[in-house]
């Protein structure tokens, strides 16, 4: 069953620049904190979704295009949240959840730790303090981000969707690859993540397929007041 939705979404999605990889409900609540739990049977099937360097060129440009709207929250928000919903509409004999990784609770916390996610299903390695063994850091707390292993730091993970009829106690995981091999990498790569990110070279800590376009770095460098006026549209 997880082939065939697999199958059926990367249909809809991957020629529009998504990744969507399949994880079960009980590996990702297995290493969150109970606050953090999705309340599911564990064999529950879910999907982590990915942008890919080419989601700016093949989904967000043609949604503004075709949206002509003239007040907007977030445009990249706006987007996902429509293909989301594409997908709820494809799937119509379906109940599906889809939670965006914008997305929070009345506490602040947000409602899926995105990065664990995309850990546990396979699609990115989600490095943190722990996987250095020698910490040069002492008591200092640095955030954790995830490395791709065709795009490096050149993607983001949009949300997931659950299928909540959908249960696959046999789904075997796919574990994500580990493209950082060196521990003076993993310094690196969080240094640059944690003081740096503004310079984007976290994002090629390994050799990458593909980076987003000169286009999209514009935008994601533009501040997000700013956004609207880039896209021409109006606040």
């Amino acid at each position: 069953m997880a082939v065939s939705v697999q199958q059926q979404l990367n249909e809809l999605l991957s020629l529009l620049g998504f990744q969507c990889d399949p994880f079960r409900i009980g590996w990702y609540n297995a290493v969150v904190q109970p606050s953090f739990h999705l309340q599911y049977p564990d064999d529950t099937l879910a999907f982590v979704v990915l942008s890919t360097p080419q989601m700016f060129e093949k989904a967000f440009k043609p949604f503004i295009a075709a949206k002509q709207l003239s007040t907007i929250r977030d445009p990249i928000d706006e987007c996902c949240v429509h293909y989301f919903s594409l997908v709820k509409k494809t799937f119509s004999d379906q109940r599906i959840e889809g939670i965006h990784d914008f997305e929070m609770l009345p506490n602040r916390r947000p409602k899926i730790l995105a990065q664990t996610a995309a850990h546990v299903a396979g699609a990115a390695y989600y490095y943190q303090m722990k996987d250095v063994q020698q910490n040069p850091w002492g008591e200092k707390k640095l955030y954790g981000v995830c490395i791709h292993p065709r795009y490096g730091g050149w993607f983001a993970i949009r949300g997931v969707l659950i299928f909540l009829d959908v249960h696959v106690p046999s789904l075997e995981q796919k574990l994500p690859v580990g493209c950082v091999s060196t521990d003076e990498k993993k310094i690196q790569l969080l240094e640059r993540f944690n003081f740096h990110w503004r310079d984007w070279t976290y994002r090629d800590i390994i050799d990458v397929e593909e980076r987003y376009s000169e286009e999209q770095k514009q935008y994601f460098a533009t501040p997000p007041a700013e956004r609207l006026n880039l896209l021409g549209l109006k606040n």
